[in-house]
């Protein structure tokens, strides 16, 4: 039943698939076709045989596969191999088995990925490894010309974990109001994906697992960026008395979303997606204004977020005509509300890339994510407004971690087809993209790139190029603004970190123009966020037409690498040793410095930490502790 991995002191199985009872006669022996036995399974508070949560059955020759069933295996004698199969739409959860109304015992049923059955059937042996099996991980972070692989340990079998994840179906608002319909509910695995989109987050008020937090500081609780599992935040939320764990961001609402779909029997995977969109209006643009200063205008609510993470669970889709089975995708950040409540999915990949926006769940939302257009409008000091040459795109290299490989997998073209192909072109007519139908490329005849110098790190100071060109057969007389900024990952920016206003920039036909912004540590050190992520904007004005272009780029400021060495042979029930050494990269020392240890089957689902005050790693130099 691939359930071992959460131990073996109580009897955890999937369902359609047979578990066998041993059973010891006082008296008597099992004699074919004369015995009987009348057998119930049972869940919920109130089970009943037409929502499904209460089965009753008796002995057959054989299994049958499509409903509760239960044959002996053994030859008649005083000793009784009872084979019990469990129906493939079978509501997951706890259960009591009764046989003959004296003997009880207690299972708890997952669903089944390994059952052709099951509507979360997968076929590879390979993807089952990760996808369900797979307590370690990888979450794409950073930027989409720098994505950054962030270590996670999802740890869905660490001691209870898997009781966390049932007690977050009964937390559930719907089972408090109505137990027997929601446990019969459990047998729908999009119902469960989407209680559990709800219940990840705590924005509506329902005894949620995390609480959302995008300020600068995070008082009163824990920094999304201290998170490295799953395992201490479910914890915490089950000891609590179901009180929000403080705080999550998107990678963290996804990671434990994750970790409870596999916990549970769902194959999930962890999705990142570059420059994605938050349409708060359903109009498919994403509407930026910009001042001559080339400062953004703050007050509109639509959001072009750096990355964003959901998950995709593998499931069959019923509801839906054929064809959009396999992965769905459903977000638990809380960013607009679904059938009233802070959630959003499943909705089937497939329907996203087709433009079939009148599916289930939220395809709406999702498709803007991936597909919105970003305008940007120039307001003048005059009141007059110009658009903004522009060629940023939303929804870039959308990324998961490879199957049995440590490396980024782009999975973009399952979400959308080649940008300018037919099928694009058709997929935007049929959800009614107006803005991408219509747009044509604006063509000033002036070009604006950023480039960026080598050896960037964390740290030092460095140069960054706006490369200005004219590709008309007149001379332009040009205003060049080129700023710098630290920026959140969601979109939010933050203080200057470099700023250069040319109000005479000269190019003659053809010609081009190299124009540096330096970054100094000194300036940008107390700037940035803890998402170590500075914006270049390089706005470029004509001065005799109005027109304007812009480029944008982001730049990662990466920490340093922690390097860990495995010290001697790694022998099981043995103690191990690692060495974790880490180089100050900045022109000042660090203090007070803990590293932080975390690993599957290694520490007990907990969080090791290694404190010293008076750790002092100088300039330049490193730090090396044995762990």
């Amino acid at each position: 039943h691939h359930t071992e991995l959460n131990g073996t002191d109580r009897l955890i199985v999937r369902r359609g698939q047979a578990f066998t009872i041993s059973l010891y006669l006082n008296s008597g022996s099992y004699q074919p076709g004369y015995s009987q036995l009348h057998i119930t399974a049972e869940t919920g508070p109130q089970p009943e045989e037409q929502y499904g949560t209460r089965a009753v059955f008796g002995l057959s020759d054989e299994i049958d596969d499509t409903r509760w069933s239960a044959a002996v295996s053994s030859p008649p004698g005083d000793t009784v191999c009872l084979s019990v199969y469990a129906a493939p739409d079978a509501p997951i959860g706890r259960y009591v088995l009764t046989l003959d109304g004296r003997i009880q015992f207690d299972f708890i049923l997952l669903f089944n990925p390994w059952c052709t059955r099951d509507v979360v059937y997968m076929d590879s042996e390979e993807k089952l490894a990760e996808y369900v099996l797979a307590q370690d991980g990888i979450i794409f972070r950073g930027d989409a010309e720098y994505p950054v692989p962030l270590a996670w340990y999802f740890g869905q079998f660490e001691e209870g974990i898997l009781d966390a994840c049932l007690r977050i179906l009964d937390m559930n608002p719907k089972h408090r109001r109505n137990p027997g319909k929601d446990c019969s509910g459990r047998r729908n695995v999009i119902y469960v994906t989407r209680v559990l989109s709800a219940m990840i987050n705590s924005n509506d008020r329902d005894y949620g697992v995390l609480e959302g937090c995008w300020k600068d500081t995070f008082d009163g609780g824990v920094s999304p960026m201290s998170w490295r599992g799953s395992v201490q935040i479910l914890r915490t939320w089950s000891s609590t008395s179901c009180l929000p764990v403080r705080f999550g961001q998107c990678w963290v609402f996804a990671a434990v979303a994750c970790s409870v779909s596999r916990a549970l029997g769902i194959p999930c995977r962890v999705v990142t997606n570059y420059y994605s969109a938050h349409d708060t209006n359903s109009n498919l643009v994403i509407e930026r204004y910009l001042n001559e200063k080339g400062e953004i205008d703050s007050s509109t609510r639509d959001m072009i977020w750096n990355y964003h993470c959901w998950v995709e669970s593998w499931m069959t889709r019923p509801d839906l005509p054929p064809g959009f089975d396999g992965w769905q995708a459903s977000d638990p950040t809380p960013q607009e509300k679904s059938e009233g409540v802070f959630c959003c999915g499943p909705v089937p990949v497939r329907a996203i890339k087709e433009g079939e926006l009148t599916f289930k769940y939220d395809a709406p939302f999702v498709f803007a994510e991936v597909n919105a257009d970003l305008v940007y409008t120039l307001k003048y000091n005059d009141g007059s407004t110009r658009k903004i040459v522009n060629d940023q795109k939303v929804g870039q290299k959308i990324s998961t971690k490879s199957v049995g490989r440590d490396e980024r997998e782009d999975i973009t073209h399952l979400y959308k087809y080649p940008e300018g192909s037919a099928e694009e072109r058709q997929v935007f007519e049929k959800a009614n993209h107006q803005n991408k139908l219509l747009q044509q490329k604006g063509n000033s005849g002036l070009h604006i790139t950023i480039k960026l110098s080598t050896g960037i790190r964390k740290g030092c100071d460095f140069d960054v190029f706006a490369i200005v060109s004219n590709n008309t057969e007149e001379n332009k007389k040009c205003r060049l603004v080129f700023a710098s900024r630290a920026v959140s990952y969601n979109g939010i920016i933050g203080r200057e970190c470099g700023f250069k206003d040319l109000l005479n920039v000269e190019l003659a036909p053809g010609g081009e123009r190299k124009v540096p912004l330096s970054l100094n540590y000194s300036k940008y050190c107390t700037n940035l966020t803890e998402d170590n992520l500075i914006r270049l904007g390089a706005l470029l004005i004509d001065y005799s037409t109005k027109e304007a272009v812009m480029a944008m780029r982001d730049i990662v400021l990466d920490d340093p690498e922690i390097k860990i060495r495995i010290l001697g042979e790694p022998k099981e029930k043995r103690k191990l040793a690692a060495e974790l050494t880490l180089q100050n990269p900045l022109p000042e020392p660090l203090q007070g410095c803990c590293f932080t240890i975390e690993g599957a089957n290694l520490t007990g689902g907990s969080s090791i930490s290694l404190i010293n005050k008076s750790t002092f790693i100088d300039v330049g130099c490193g730090l090396c502790i044995w762990a």
